[in-house]
């Protein structure tokens, strides 16, 4: 049982094929309009690489966070010699436009698939946001010139905060889900002064949160986390309704298409052998895991560091008590909104996809779960009943990246840089796999026809 396994937490939310045109300037936070990870338009491109339809390519700092966009701005965060750095470039050409770097505050406990500035920016279409979970929250104008800073954490979190922040109806949304103390909050957006924040009992979770917007009524963030789902008014922050329905380890987000939101989490086999994976750490026989046992494991340290007693030495009982806590089985739960705030349980689909970080995406009617080792697998979005299961044979690395579509077609990107391209359909088929040669962690980009994507050098815009 690994760390990924357990909670990988990182880097770590969809509208149908004729849903609310995507503007430009739409694709403002992590995933697009609302987290769909759905652009509107065509002519998006099919084949790409370093040298085939490159519009440009400029060189980026270190990071994972996913690039955001506004109609003339490229937006990212990275992360180099403990200073946390905000980017801004030239949607037309490439240009670094600007770089602003604030010192990291301090230095909590990161997965090895995370770090320090993995959060993805949000842009109102001028200013920009962002949230580093070692600093807080930044506030720039369009030209780099500071708006505002609010200093937030510090925050115990087994693998480290990877939420984004996101924002409407004038307010920036921040959903801090934690060991101890989660909460959601709303910050002004023109003075960073925090409007309202609501604590939470949900406990550690690593999800981005979305809107929805009912016909008629009052608009409220849907969170999940921790085995539970729910809702929060977006004016005052105030809980509406909460379940305890889901799986406990929330790394994907959730996302919504009209008003059924969709929710992937997994959860341990209660059939492992927990006793065992102890003993097989404990070297020296003496019963508890000092740091040099359990070191290799985000999960183990967390425990050790931050249940139980605190004094970093993991017990037995210590070790027991936190599996246990997430033995559940996998499963992707349909939730639907009818004539109240609160939604009824559609459908849940329990399959073990243990260790999925990419959220799903939801398009055409069709529902898409990808796994590590390029394992795909369809839904229909109505029903729950599966359409396709199958490996895409040519990307079959790991997967932090979580899919995007336009233009009747799906990208699924691997962490090796293998972006495959889908004819997206419940029976779907591979168009092409697109080789850009370095790692990719980050969430693709999709507006008018370009294709936006971070590797681990450079960030690229393609376009035919």
């Amino acid at each position: 049982m690994t760390s990924r396994t357990i909670c990988a937490a990182l880097i770590a939310a969809g509208l149908s094929l004729t849903a609310g045109a995507a503007r430009g300037e739409d694709w403002g936070r992590f995933r697009g309009p609302n987290g769909s990870g759905i652009a509107d338009g065509g002519d998006y491109p099919t084949e790409f690489g370093p040298n085939l339809n490159v519009r440009w390519q400029a060189p980026v700092r270190t990071g994972k966070s996913s690039p955001v966009l506004t109609k003339k701005h490229v937006f990212l965060t990275a992360f180099e010699d403990k200073r946390l750095f905000t980017q801004c470039f030239d949607r037309s050409n490439g240009k670094l436009l600007w770089e602003r770097a604030v010192e990291r505050q301090r230095e909590t406990d990161l997965h090895q698939l995370n770090e320090p500035s993995s959060m993805s920016p949000v842009t109102d279409g001028e200013n920009v946001y962002v949230f580093f979970r070692d600093f807080g929250l930044i506030s720039y104008t369009s030209a780099g010139e500071v708006r505002w800073k609010a200093p937030l954490g510090p925050s115990t979190n087994f693998m480290g905060l990877s939420s984004s922040p996101i924002l409407d109806s004038g307010l920036l949304i921040v959903q801090a889900d934690q060991v101890g103390g989660s909460y959601v909050a709303g910050f002004n957006l023109s003075n960073g002064e925090t409007q309202w924040k609501t604590p939470r009992g949900e406990g550690q979770g690593w999800a981005t949160p979305l809107i929805y917007k009912p016909p008629s009524g009052r608009s409220q963030i849907v969170t999940a986390s921790r085995g539970w789902i729910g809702g929060h008014r977006l004016e005052d922050g105030k809980r509406l309704w909460g379940k305890a329905a889901i799986s406990p380890a929330i790394v994907a987000s959730p996302i919504v298409d009209g008003n059924t939101v969709y929710v992937f989490g997994y959860g341990i086999d209660g059939t492992s052998d927990f006793e065992g994976s102890f003993n097989q750490r404990d070297k020296d026989g003496d019963a508890v895991l000092g740091e040099e046992e359990y070191a290799s494991s985000a999960f183990m340290v967390g425990l050790a560091k931050h249940t139980g007693d605190h004094d970093g030495v993991l017990t037995m009982p210590e070790w027991l008590s936190g599996v246990r806590s997430a033995v559940a089985p996998s499963s992707l739960v349909a939730f639907r909104f009818e004539d109240t705030d609160e939604p009824r349980e559609l459908w849940r689909y329990k399959r073990a996809f243990n260790g999925v970080i990419p959220s799903a995406l939801a398009y055409g009617g069709v529902l898409y779960l990808i796994k590590n080792g390029g394992i795909l697998e369809t839904l229909d979005a109505e029903t729950g009943r599966s359409l396709k299961r199958g490996r895409i044979r040519e990307a079959i690395e790991g997967y932090s990246a979580s899919p995007v579509a336009a233009d009747g077609k799906v990208y699924f990107t691997s962490e090796d840089g293998k972006v495959a391209v889908l004819r997206a359909a419940g029976e779907w088929e591979v168009l092409a796999v697109n080789d850009l040669g370095k790692e990719v962690y980050a969430t693709p980009a999709l507006s008018e026809g370009k294709l936006f994507i971070r590797t681990s050098e450079h960030l690229y815009c393609f376009a035919r």
